[in-house]
């Protein structure tokens, strides 16, 4: 069960559910009023523009659905006599307003017409309607929001609030591309940049800072061909200071020397070369290209001499 429902999920079974001004019949529901608040249409089309890749998303004034489908089958072999198949469905609902409430309903499997050989339908349904909650939460403009509110409630560091944000949503699926892009510096502001920078004589020594997202401005984003690539105290164009490169499979490019070992010991291929003139470090860089495709075995993390990569896990 998802973390972040476990306290505050209100759930009935009943023909009929009501809860304020949301008439919902079904078999189950569940809330869950969030402690923030979506106010600007922007904001919600955010959220609905950047899932939709994962889920079928809709959008109609103050609310967005977020809809999730599967299918089931009677029997594995699809040739065999009798076989069958059903597509089945879960909708959350994020309502805006004075509060942010999202919500879930879970209706008889006879809504679908009656397929009575499928299996444990309202618990996968329960659990795909979580699935969606979580990765809406971790993935949209609605975790900064949720970060900001935890650091500041809680008082503690942006850093520990990721964490703990990540631990209410374990059942979340990483979404890349979801937020809201940086706005690319200007190309004037980039060129004064430039000259103001004291660019180091070599590569700084690692490893790593772990903690660079909360130490770090986010920096403009670098759009390599399979996606956009994420980046921290990246400053200016000419490679002087790259910063950290990665969201998930993170290089300090200040420290990379470029011996090439991380793309040799890479069992998915997640690294290829790019040219980076002017670096003090190195002129060319592994490039993450394939991020989405990291499998966490840490492989390039034990053999990077620099310790400059850090690997964290798509949960």
């Amino acid at each position: 069960m998802s973390l972040l429902l476990k306290d505050r999920v209100y759930s009935m079974e009943a023909p009929t559910a009501k809860r304020g001004v949301y008439p919902l019949h079904g078999y189950k529901l569940g809330l869950y009023r969030l402690p923030i608040k979506l106010e600007e249409p922007a904001e919600l089309k955010s959220v609905h523009d950047g899932l939709k890749k994962a889920f079928e998303m809709d959008m109609y004034a103050d609310r967005i659905y977020a809809t999730y489908r599967w299918k089931e089958q009677n029997m594995d072999d699809v040739d065999a006599k009798g076989y069958e198949e059903v597509e089945l469905s879960v909708t959350v609902e994020i309502v805006t307003g004075e509060v942010v409430d999202i919500i879930y309903q879970i209706f008889p499997i006879e809504k679908f017409g009656d397929p009575n050989w499928v299996k444990d339908y309202r618990k996968k349904a329960d659990h795909f309607a979580k699935m969606v909650i979580d990765t809406i939460l971790r993935n949209t403009i609605l975790a900064d929001k949720m970060i900001s509110y935890l650091a500041k409630t809680e008082k503690i560091s942006e850093v520990a609030a990721i964490q703990k944000l990540e631990e209410l949503t374990p059942l979340a699926k990483i979404v890349l591309g979801a937020k809201p892009k940086p706005v690319e510096a200007k190309e004037d502001d980039a060129e004064e940049d430039d000259e103001n920078i004291e660019i180091p004589d070599g590569a700084k020594p690692g490893p790593i800072d772990v903690d660079y997202k909360s130490k770090m401005k986010p920096s403009a984003v670098y759009e390599a061909p399979e996606h956009t690539i994420k980046t921290w105290g990246r400053k200016g164009t000419s490679n002087g200071i790259m910063g950290v490169w990665g969201e998930f499979v993170s290089v300090d490019y200040d420290i990379c020397i470029a011996d090439g070992g991380c793309i040799e010991a890479c069992p998915v291929g997640v690294y290829e070369w790019f040219d980076t003139p002017g670096n003090p470090a190195s002129d060319k860089k592994p490039l993450m290209s394939k991020e989405p495709d990291c499998i966490f075995c840490l492989a390039c993390e034990g053999v990077c001499p620099p310790q400059a990569i850090k690997i964290f896990e798509q949960k």
